[in-house]
């Protein structure tokens, strides 16, 4: 194998996968290190792509020249938008994924990307030289030289698996973890901390009593995660619900002595987000029941995921509560819940290129900088890809401003905030969320992969085709115009102000669709139905953007505003019981100051400014302590 690369790549996860291709299409001659070429692009825990927050991130990943969003199209098994009842900004692309043809697309992608070779190897050192990561060293003590390493390790970093009184070190089920590469980086001066996550049962469906439960259809009009998709390529199948109960939450209140994380065993973080059911039975002592969906591995597969009941109990008392829970009364597990710990490191420590500041050269990606969840992992990827390989062409650093998409939300999150618990990606976390849709991501970030030469062809193409359908049907919308007294002829319910206004502006009225414009100008039904659904979504948002840009340009104006040391933070009922809480904890003396705590997010931030600028904050009793 050749000795001397332009970019290396450690881990064949999400976000190595995405980072080695985002390299290599730069041009880049680029190497894909994995210790199994057979786990290159698993899924390593629910078989499903996308969610709230987390589909904006697929969809950006894709408008960038990613494989993410092609992969989950090609496995998809069941469509379903979520968030539909709210506003179109939060609405949450969600696919649901047979693991296996995910997997089967991810590896044929990168064997037919030029500029990249994989190699199945064991990272145990880098070469370091004069502070510049230049390189790595294998387990059988090869040297292969770089310009720039970039490490995705997920959960590989000293990885141990906690099942009931069971310690397995393992990076996965049935993987060894990476022990020498977490003691070289500590080495290195680099200061590693722990994080946990976990995964439930899978279960056998052909023990599974379908008849009893419930089942969720995919969307009749799918969300496509590409631009370049056009039609549904796998048979869609449904997921199927069902509920714990007051016999479930005994079994495992009554056993929680055998749960390592509360025999002491686990002490680091998992995510909140995504709690194991022993943590919902804490946390939610008042709830008497927990939804579970089960979720097919795939239309081949005869194992089922059962999405809600993470678990890390003793095997024995997974078998006891599954029984209780209807429709697995006779269920047959095929693999047990359990939980995993790893390192990471302090996402601080990284520039907004994802370089490390203290070892230039070496970029990070994944779980490694504390985040959780394929889509985060993939989004990190794609841009320490792109950012290695502008090092390697000493071109400037490509970094997405927060106003610009999810991707720079988090990266400015991880960063600028670092972590308390696994990051998970919000539509709550971005302050310009109303801009920043699913459905209008390539509009946003084509332009930047077109200039960073990083968006192939197809999607160029296609981009460039849709800005010219929608720049002459702005053209023409801006040309025409009518009177309210026209639109009331129609039957079309408009104040009679008086006001002549063009077919745009109409447009933006909440009570007018493009179907009623169309009515007086029937030219506007030559405008395509995918040019007219994003035109109607800008102009519907273009007022809330507006003002909601103006709150945040105030906000930063004034982030030294002070905020009353008496303030009773637990009494903010508008805001929510975790910002409450973070608040409370830390109490901050200025809106900058609450600025920097993890989890505070800019809406809070905003609606914290006003009650303070209205003097309409609760106050502490005088007895109560400070």
């Amino acid at each position: 194998m050749d000795k001397n690369w332009n970019i290396i790549v450690v881990g064949g996860g999400h976000a190595g996968c995405e980072a080695a291709c985002a390299a290599a299409r730069k041009g880049c001659k680029t190497l894909l290190v994995t210790m199994s070429r057979a786990t290159i692009g698993a899924m390593s825990c629910n078989p499903a792509i996308g969610g709230i927050g987390k589909g904006q991130l697929v969809k950006e990943i894709d408008a960038l020249g990613g494989m993410m969003a092609q992969a989950a199209d090609y496995a998809c098994i069941l469509y379903r938008l979520l968030n539909r009842r709210k506003g179109a900004a939060v609405h949450g692309p969600r696919g649901q994924s047979d693991r296996a043809l995910y997997q089967q697309y991810v590896q044929h992608f990168l064997k037919s990307q030029n500029n990249l070779t994989i190699a199945e190897a064991e990272v145990v050192d880098l070469i370091v030289q004069h502070q510049h990561c230049q390189g790595i060293r294998t387990a059988s003590g090869e040297e292969l030289s770089a310009r720039a390493v970039i490490l995705t390790t997920g959960t590989f970093l000293r990885g141990c698996i906690f099942q009931g009184t069971q310690r397995i070190a393992a990076g996965r089920h049935g993987e060894a973890p990476a022990t020498q590469l977490a003691k070289r980086l500590l080495s290195y001066g680099l200061e590693l901390g722990r994080l946990k996550t976990g995964t439930p049962p899978r279960l056998d469906r052909h023990s599974i009593d379908y008849h009893a439960l419930t089942p969720q259809l995919g969307d009749d009009e799918p969300h496509y995660f590409s631009m370049l998709t056009e039609t549904t390529q796998q048979q869609q199948i449904p997921c199927h619900i069902t509920y714990t109960n007051t016999s479930t939450h005994e079994i495992i209140l009554r056993n929680l002595g055998h749960a390592p994380a509360y025999d002491g065993s686990i002490v680091s973080k998992g995510p909140r987000y995504c709690p194991s059911i022993e943590d919902k039975l804490h946390r939610f002592a008042d709830k008497t029941s927990h939804q579970i969906f089960l979720e097919p591995d795939g239309l081949n597969s005869d194992l089922v995921y059962p999405n809600g009941i993470s678990t890390s109990i003793d095997i024995a008392i997974q078998d006891q509560f599954l029984h209780t829970i209807q429709g697995l009364e006779r269920v047959k597990v095929v693999q047990y819940g359990y939980a995993i710990e790893y390192d990471y490191i302090d996402p601080k420590n990284l520039s907004l290129a994802l370089e490390l500041h203290q070892l230039p050269g070496l970029f990070l990606a994944g779980q490694i900088n504390g985040s959780t969840g394929y889509e985060e992992a993939a989004a990190q990827g794609i841009m320490a890809g792109l950012n290695a390989a502008n090092r390697y062409q000493e071109l400037p650093d490509l970094i997405i401003a927060r106003h610009e998409g999810y991707i720079g939300v988090m990266i400015d999150d991880l960063t600028q905030k670092g972590i308390h618990e696994p990051y998970r990606m919000f539509t709550s976390r971005a302050e310009f969320r109303l801009r920043l849709r699913a459905d209008n991501a390539p509009q946003r970030l084509c332009p930047i992969a077109i200039e960073q030469d990083c968006l192939d062809t197809a999607r160029m193409h296609l981009y460039q085709k849709q800005q010219q359908h929608r720049d002459l049907a702005l053209n023409l919308l801006h040309g025409l115009s009518a009177s309210p007294h026209q639109l009331r002829a129609l039957d079309i319910p408009v104040n009679q102000d008086g006001v002549v206004r063009s077919a745009y502006t109409w447009l933006s009225f909440p009570q007018i669709s493009f179907d009623e414009l169309i009515r007086i100008w029937p030219e506007l039904a030559t405008i395509a139905p995918e040019t007219r659904q994003r035109i109607a979504l800008d102009c519907h948002y273009a007022h809330y953007t507006e003002v909601h840009e103006r709150e945040i340009i105030q906000l930063r104006k004034e982030v030294a505003i002070s905020i009353p040391r008496d303030t009773d933070f637990s009494r903010l009922d508008s805001l929510s019981h975790e910002v409450r809480q973070l608040l409370t904890q830390n109490r901050p003396q200025t809106l900058g100051a609450a600025a920097k705590i993890q989890g505070i997010t800019p809406s809070a931030l905003t609606h914290l400014m006003l009650l303070i600028q209205s003097n309409k904050l609760p106050r502490l009793n005088v007895a109560e302590p400070q």
